[in-house]
């Protein structure tokens, strides 16, 4: 009789105590909530700020001491100089818990803005060597604005915060100029991910083609690889009326395309993931009548599977070798290090899906299919488990058949979807240190 008593008791106890812990989230998330509606206006306004004064791949000097400067005033403790440009802050909680990052891209791209918008950008720069303009023409200004907010949510609810919080705004995600380093492969190797260690990371993109109000994840690899490759193929230069003198590069060169095009088609198992060979750029010649000595092309890669990536490598070797031999002519073959898979730790997504359902909807949070687009945020999530979901830009109504895609001069934002945003990042961060 008395053992039951005590079980009773102890039973009562930590149904109380659940029941209390319950109602101190749900404090906490309608605080968010509160908060992160309260500054929806200086959130969309520190995003028209950026949009309008854009800055190229580490050269984001005045949007990384606007990112300072606001980490600061909030008293959170920030680090600047970052891989070039790049701006750390870190918020320690009132109470003991993980260390959660949360990632921002600040780069624009060499795009001249064609939307006509009240902050449209007229800024110019250098990109090498050209002259050319500057736009956020792939939504960087949004994650800025976004994480901002997040840090001044979280820093309103500092005390009831487990844990510590590293707010991470990264430059030269588009790529580092020709000849530096940069992005979040810098970060990483500069030790951003330590000092404290991170535990996991969190990141969002916002995308043009859904609409305002949803969100996408998906787990696994939900972007690809993607890999730079050039070819230069060497023959011998002659008239272009006796072609049997010379040794014709250009005849090669479009053999070696289409030769390509079967890697994907006959090489890869198509059912198991995605992949795209792409020539982007061929160059080769100067006149109509000379068969010129040198032709150069490039492309990219892409993969969603390191064993395709792999075997796409090896095919792609093997037909510029092969086919070039065939031809009597030299052929130089670099693939280039690029960006690894974006992968989303299957149990971290399934752990954290619940709350990107609940701050969005429950049928406005879904899992979707991988993309062959690439990002850098996948070189955090080879260090420590991470999440990167997709956030809706496009306003309501409007079909994504008619939304600018993104790196275009057209691409366009609708504000109103930035507040999920904070939102979602503020919630992840609690969740998963209450779920811990």
């Amino acid at each position: 009789m008395k053992i039951l008593i005590v079980v009773f008791f102890v039973l009562l106890t930590y149904g109380v105590n659940a029941n209390n812990d319950n109602k101190t989230a749900d404090k906490t998330r309608d605080k968010i909530d509160q908060i992160s509606k309260s500054i929806e206006s200086k959130v969309i306004e520190w995003r028209h700020d950026i949009h309008q004064n854009p800055e190229l791949s580490n050269r984001e000097f005045k949007t990384a001491e606007k990112i300072a400067a606001h980490l600061k005033s909030l008293g959170i403790e920030v680090q600047t100089g970052v891989a070039h440009t790049g701006v750390v802050g870190i918020l320690k909680g009132g109470k003991n818990g993980p260390v959660v990052a949360l990632r921002a891209d600040m780069d624009a791209l060499p795009v001249v803005e064609r939307v006509d918008i009240p902050f449209k950008s007229v800024q110019k720069s250098t990109y090498n060597g050209l002259d050319v303009g500057v736009m956020h023409a792939c939504g960087h200004d949004t994650h800025v604005a976004i994480l901002m907010g997040v840090a001044e949510v979280l820093s309103g609810i500092k005390n009831e915060l487990k844990g510590t919080v590293k707010f991470i705004f990264q430059p030269a995600e588009e790529g580092a100029p020709v000849g530096e380093e940069g992005g979040a492969e810098l970060m990483v190797k500069e030790g951003v991910l330590k000092n404290p260690d991170v535990d996991v990371i969190f990141g969002l993109h916002i995308q043009a083609k859904l609409e305002i109000g949803s969100i996408t994840y998906k787990p696994g690899g939900t972007l690809a690889s993607a890999n730079s490759f050039s070819i230069k193929l060497i023959g011998k230069q002659t008239h272009g009326a006796y072609p049997w003198d010379g040794v014709d590069p250009i005849v090669t060169a479009a053999q070696i395309i289409n030769n390509a095009q079967t890697i994907v088609s006959r090489s890869l198992p198509l059912t198991k993931e995605g992949a795209v060979v792409t020539f982007g750029s061929i160059h080769g010649g100067v006149r109509s009548n000379i068969i010129p000595e040198e032709v150069k092309m490039e492309g990219t890669i892409r993969a969603l599977d390191y064993d395709m990536q792999k075997l796409i490598f090896k095919r792609l070797e093997s037909i510029v070798t092969n086919t070039a031999e065939g031809n009597n002519v030299k052929a130089e073959l670099t693939i280039h290090p690029g960006y690894p898979i974006t992968y989303n730790d299957p149990s971290l997504t399934d752990k954290m899906a619940p709350t990107l359902k609940r701050v969005a909807g429950q049928d406005k949070a879904f899992i979707t299919k991988a993309v062959t687009g690439a990002e850098d945020f996948s070189f955090f999530q080879k260090e420590v488990p991470g999440l990167f979901f997709r956030l809706g830009g496009m306003p309501k109504g409007q079909d994504p058949k008619d939304a600018a895609p993104h790196h275009t001069p057209d691409f366009l934002i609708d504000d109103s979807g930035l507040l999920l945003g904070v939102r979602a990042l503020s919630n992840l961060v609690v969740d998963y240190a209450d779920l811990k």
